[in-house]
């Protein structure tokens, strides 16, 4: 891995750590941007691949930066990305944790935390819009794309159930 690949991975991945409110998947429009767009170092299917795999796989969600790092530069761009993704964020929730713990009751701490949840929701929504746009790449994905989405939204089965759907799909479609 050259360094300014590393570089690239962990000041990019760090940018995107100090925005990442609602979690890792709520960044993932900008890490897409990012990964795809401007650096080109994947395609929008490689991009949906790799997260789909992040999120098969036990343990939070973002283990899809170790993936993208990998595709980049091997394990010691996982290893960037990964730290890149997860410390500065976590510097700042231990932070924010015990800053709360002294504004505990304070009226307008609960009406910053209410304003979050729609920019949560808005960023969770468009990491959405990005991987069904990177799948659609015939109309049978499209089709599943829809249906795995109606699926995970009205029933109470596990989201994997829609996963190895999806493979075994693939693997007939391939």
């Amino acid at each position: 891995m050259t360094a300014t690949i590393f570089w690239q991975l962990l000041l990019g991945f760090g940018a995107i750590s100090l925005v990442s409110v609602g979690g890792g998947i709520a960044v993932l429009p900008e890490m897409h941007r990012m990964v795809v767009d401007v650096h080109g170092w994947m395609s929008d299917a490689d991009f949906a691949r790799r997260f789909a795999l992040a999120q098969a796989a036990p343990g939070p969600n973002v283990l899809v930066v170790g993936l993208f790092g990998w595709h980049v530069g091997g394990i010691l761009g996982m290893l960037t990305a990964s730290a890149a993704m997860t410390v500065p964020t976590s510097l700042i929730a231990f932070g924010f944790s015990r800053l709360r713990a002294r504004l505990l009751g304070r009226p307008w701490l609960r009406i910053i935390e209410r304003g979050l949840v729609p920019i949560a929701v808005g960023l969770i929504a468009s990491s959405g819009m990005i991987l069904a746009q990177g799948s659609a790449e015939s109309w049978v994905t499209v089709v599943l794309t829809i249906c795995s989405a109606i699926f995970v939204w009205r029933t109470d089965f596990s989201p994997l159930w829609v996963l190895g759907a999806g493979a075994i799909i693939g693997g007939l479609t391939l």
